[in-house]
């Protein structure tokens, strides 16, 4: 019995642990889902079900020190699968708008409505390394880390990116 007690007590140490870790990153990380969404309770959402999905995939960590990074994977992979479910699903009150020109607040500028639309209709693995590098100020390596590739295909990724997103702005002048 008393062994039975020891080894719920380590899992609950070790649940607590990894929560806690989740934890400390949760404010990097809703920022991360944040800019992906563009909704709060979306974002909350997706952190949510990226702590579930880490802690079910536990196991499938190699290496520990790369916990941050592979947290971050899952809570991508999260947003990625909420917008191709979004996608799939057009709620009634959106049916007959224009599609493509995102939700935004009126309030904001021209400019910033340009940049946001042409930034949403660029390839994902464009998006990636844009909203990572200038949203969350992170390093080529970091975000490398991240994506799982290597620095030169991100560097490559994030000129083509913004190469595209000048061409595009400058045809919407």
């Amino acid at each position: 019995m008393k062994m039975e007690e020891a080894e719920q007590r380590v899992c609950r140490v070790e649940e607590e642990r990894f929560f806690e870790r989740i934890d400390r990153q949760s404010g990097k990380l809703y920022s991360i889902a944040y800019s992906y969404l563009r909704s709060e309770a979306d974002a909350l959402e997706m952190l949510q079900e990226a702590s579930y999905r880490s802690w079910s995939k536990r196991e499938s960590l190699k290496n520990d020190q790369l916990f941050d990074s592979w947290l971050i994977r899952i809570l991508i992979n999260c947003c990625m699968d909420e917008l191709r479910r979004r996608k799939r699903v057009i709620p009634v009150e959106h049916i007959g708008e224009r599609r493509g020109v995102p939700g935004m607040a009126q309030m904001q500028s021209s400019d910033q409505l340009n940049l946001e639309y042409v930034l949403n209709n660029l390839p994902k693995k464009y998006q990636h390394v844009l909203i990572l590098r200038f949203y969350h100020d992170m390093t080529l390596a970091e975000i490398a880390e991240i994506l799982g590739k290597p620095e030169s295909t991100v560097k490559s990724r994030l000129y083509r990116a913004l190469k595209q997103m000048r061409a595009k702005l400058e045809r919407h002048r």
